[in-house]
């Protein structure tokens, strides 16, 4: 960039900062002790950024089952990482349509960063990239640099603007007359806004050629020419640049292609009412899908087939769902969960967690020598023990953690986005905390008790195949801790 234009980006005064509620979202998702409930603290506080993320949880890109009806369910489904991603997306979008001035291309730029953020998730989902969220915050945020240029040199980038007849004919441009193109620029400002590194390193390659890039930087890149079939004036030739590329960097053949063309079209609307952007559907573009669709007859069986399956999975789901509704959630004696309500919440931290690639832990947690306490003391004794000892694990853990007794004297507890280091960390406190603190007065004096733990982890090369090997995994180690003397917490994978 030449140093004459930076120092016009530096010095201007109309060039606005990320809103309030994005630098929170940013400090966040650059600390790796935030949890769930902080970031739903944040969004909270903005009713609007809350009312959008209800309404991206039951849009068509994630097509729940059920109906989210709260910001709390919304955040749990989503997941701490995408809840992250959209915030700062939907943050970064209103505050800044506010901030800059009114100008005749504004519309024009942010209709071509909606579709661009739509083109670069399904581009991702499509390669098997498991970030879909952080591909269309950075397909969102890639021409920001286009916004600066406007808003710091005025009429002489509106008419480059205007002039050009695609993308590529305005990078062109705007490295013959400027010395630099907007993905720059933008890269510039996303240094100055402190945004996270993936953001500023798609920005800046966001107008390389992908093909010498890797695949997430190559999906946002390639998201410029896949819009380019909803907003040039020739779709059909947009259409077959963006196969080429496509094809050459990601190895999606021409069905797979038109298949993300599809699901882009379908999801197109509910995109741009969320970002409060009207996208146009050309006419050439119903011909394309037409096109794509009499290619799909042949495959119409099978996915009759898929759909009836699911159809089947879905009631299934549905009636335990309902079956377990019926139950009480909480055990009656602790208060924290009970064994028909772990079941379900386990199952949905797990698929988060293979979703997301991040950490799960559990703990199997059994009280040691807990029958003498009931044949010394009485029963009522041992429901006092038991219930402290709840009280303690609530103490001691996050709200993002959950507690279930898991029958009599046992008890898990569920540690999201947790490592294995962190997790055997934290029961050992647990553990220690236990060994001080009185779970009974008798008349003798106060009751203390141990207890053995057995720890297992999700991630960071200990693969699971489904929830009862993780379970089976923890429960292996907690017997083991048993066996080496009680009193002590054991790690699945440990010597």
């Amino acid at each position: 960039m030449r140093p004459e234009l930076q120092a016009v980006l530096a010095y201007c005064r109309n060039l606005p900062s990320p809103p309030g509620v994005a630098l929170r979202v940013i400090d966040l998702a650059q600390d790796p002790e935030v949890d769930m409930a902080t970031a739903a603290d944040v969004i909270a506080m903005d009713m609007a950024l809350s009312a959008r993320m209800l309404r991206v949880a039951n849009s068509p890109l994630y097509a729940s089952r059920r109906r989210i009806e709260n910001l709390g369910q919304a955040l749990t489904m989503l997941g701490l990482n995408a809840t992250l991603s959209l915030a700062l997306g939907f943050s970064m979008v209103h505050g800044l349509r506010n901030a800059f001035g009114e100008h005749r291309l504004h519309e024009r730029i942010w209709r071509r960063s909606v579709i661009t953020a739509l083109s670069a998730r399904v581009l991702g989902q499509a390669r098997g990239l498991r970030k879909p969220e952080e591909l269309m915050l950075a397909g969102l945020l890639q021409d920001i640099g286009m916004l600066a240029l406007l808003e710091t040199t005025g009429e002489p980038y509106a008419a480059l603007l205007e002039g050009a007849a695609d993308n590529a004919s305005l990078v062109v441009s705007e490295r013959l007359e400027l010395g630099c193109d907007h993905a720059e620029v933008g890269a510039w400002i996303a240094r100055e806004w402190h945004l996270p590194d993936y953001l500023r390193n798609a920005i800046a390659n966001s107008e390389t050629a992908p093909l010498a890039q890797e695949p997430f930087a190559a999906c946002v890149a390639l998201s410029g020419l896949v819009a380019d079939i909803w907003l040039s004036q020739d779709p059909a030739q947009a259409k077959q640049r963006a196969l080429e590329q496509v094809q050459e960097v990601l190895q999606l053949d021409a069905e797979r292609f038109d298949k993300v063309l599809e699901r882009i079209g379908e999801s197109l609307p509910e995109i741009g009412a969320l970002f409060d952007v009207r996208i146009p559907q050309p006419e050439q573009i119903d011909s394309i899908f037409d096109q794509a669709r009499e290619l799909a007859t042949l495959r119409n069986l099978r996915e009759l087939q898929e759909v009836a399956e699911a159809r089947r999975q879905a009631d299934e789901s549905d009636n335990r769902t309902r079956h377990l509704a019926e139950q009480a959630s909480r055990d009656a004696l602790t208060g924290v969960y009970n064994r028909h309500q772990l079941g379900p919440t386990l199952q949905h931290e797990f698929e988060i967690a293979q979703r997301h690639g991040t950490p799960l832990s559990i703990a199997f947690i059994d009280l040691d020598d807990f029958k003498r306490v009931n044949d010394a003391h009485g029963h009522l004794v041992g429901d006092e023990v038991l219930r402290n000892f709840a009280q303690t694990l609530q103490r001691m853990l996050r709200s993002s953690d959950t507690i279930a007794r898991y029958g009599g004297e046992e008890f898990l507890v569920i540690l999201p986005n947790t490592p294995q280091a962190a997790a055997m960390a934290v029961i050992q406190r647990i553990l220690a905390e236990t060994v001080r603190t009185p779970m009974a007065q008798l008349s003798g004096g106060p009751l203390h008790i141990t207890f053995s733990a057995g720890l297992a982890t999700l991630g960071e090369g200990h693969p699971f195949d489904d929830v009862e090997d993780l379970l089976k995994a923890a429960d292996s180690v907690l017997y083991r801790s048993k066996h080496r003397g009680r009193n002590r917490v054991t790690a699945h994978g440990a010597a």
